[in-house]
C-alpha cells in the first residue's frame, strides 16, 4: 500500500509538472501573439496618417509636441512657429542648399543611402564616438514626423519600417515638401516659411542662395545655431553647402 502511495504521488507530481509546463507554453504562446498583434496595429496606425498626409498638410508633428512640451515647461504660454508653405513656392535655391547639405542622393536612393551609412559608421569608428549618422532626408522626416530624438535601436528599426512606407506611398516632391514645412529650425521654429521670416523677414519663396545656405546648415543643431550664429562652425558648413549646390537634384 505505501508503495502504490508514492507511485501515486509521483505521478500525481510529473502530471502536475506537465501541466505547468502547457500552461506555461500557452501564456507564452499568448503573449507571443499579443505583441504581434500590437505591432501591427502600430504599423497600421503610422501607415494611416501616412496615407492621409499624402494629401493634407500635418497640423503638427510628434518632434514639435515634444519641443513644445519642454518650451511650456519654462512658459505655459508658448507657442510654436509654424506655417506651411507649397513645396512650389519655396526658393529653389533651398531646396538645391539642404539637398547638397543633408543628402546628396535623395532623388536617386529608396529611403536609404548605404553608403552614406558606412561612411558614417567609418567616421564614428574614427573618432570613438557618434559624430555622424547618415541618415537621409526620408529617415529624418520618419523621425520628425512619429519618433522622438533619443537614439536608440528599437527606434531605428520603427524609423526604417516607417521610412519605407513614405518612400513607398509618397513620391520624391511630396517626401521633400514635407521635410521642407516640419523641420526645426531655431527655439519653436518649424518649417522653411517660419524659418524665412523668424531670420529674415521675407517668405521662404524670396530667400537667397546665401540665406539658403546658412539654414541649411542650421539643421543638424538649429537651436544652438540660432544662439550662436557666428560658430566657426557653421561658418565652415555654409561654405561647403553654397559649393554643392550648383550639383544638387531635387524633385
Amino acid at each position: 500500500m505505501q508503495t502504490e502511495t508514492g507511485a501515486d504521488k509521483k505521478l500525481e507530481e510529473s502530471s502536475s509538472k506537465r501541466g505547468f509546463f502547457w500552461r506555461a507554453l500557452w501564456f507564452l504562446k499568448w503573449g507571443v501573439n499579443l505583441v504581434i498583434l500590437v505591432f501591427f496595429l502600430a504599423q497600421m496606425w503610422f501607415c494611416g496618417w501616412i496615407l492621409y498626409w499624402k494629401w493634407m498638410p500635418p497640423d503638427e508633428t510628434h518632434f514639435m509636441r515634444i519641443r513644445l512640451a519642454e518650451l511650456r515647461e519654462k512658459n505655459p504660454d508658448a507657442r510654436l512657429d509654424y506655417r506651411w508653405i507649397a513645396y512650389a513656392k519655396i526658393s529653389i535655391s533651398l531646396k538645391r542648399a539642404l539637398i547638397a547639405s543633408e543628402d546628396a542622393r535623395f532623388v536617386d536612393h529608396e529611403g536609404f543611402d548605404w553608403e552614406g551609412i558606412e561612411n558614417a559608421m567609418k567616421k564614428n569608428a574614427k573618432k570613438g564616438r557618434f559624430v555622424a549618422g547618415g541618415s537621409t532626408i526620408s529617415q529624418q522626416l520618419a523621425k520628425n514626423l512619429f519618433l522622438n530624438p533619443h537614439r536608440s535601436m528599437l527606434r531605428k528599426g520603427q524609423e526604417a519600417l516607417i521610412t519605407m512606407m513614405i518612400e513607398t506611398l509618397w513620391d520624391k516632391e511630396r517626401i521633400f515638401e514635407v521635410y521642407l514645412n516640419v523641420i526645426e529650425w531655431g527655439e519653436g521654429v518649424f518649417g522653411a516659411e517660419a524659418a524665412a521670416w523668424h531670420y529674415y523677414r521675407k517668405s521662404a519663396a524670396k530667400l537667397s542662395a546665401g540665406q539658403a545656405a546658412r539654414l541649411a546648415a542650421m539643421v543638424p543643431n538649429p537651436r544652438y545655431y540660432s544662439k550662436h550664429p557666428d560658430a566657426p562652425g557653421l561658418t565652415r558648413r555654409i561654405r561647403q553647402i553654397e559649393a554643392g549646390m550648383g550639383a544638387s537634384q531635387f524633385p
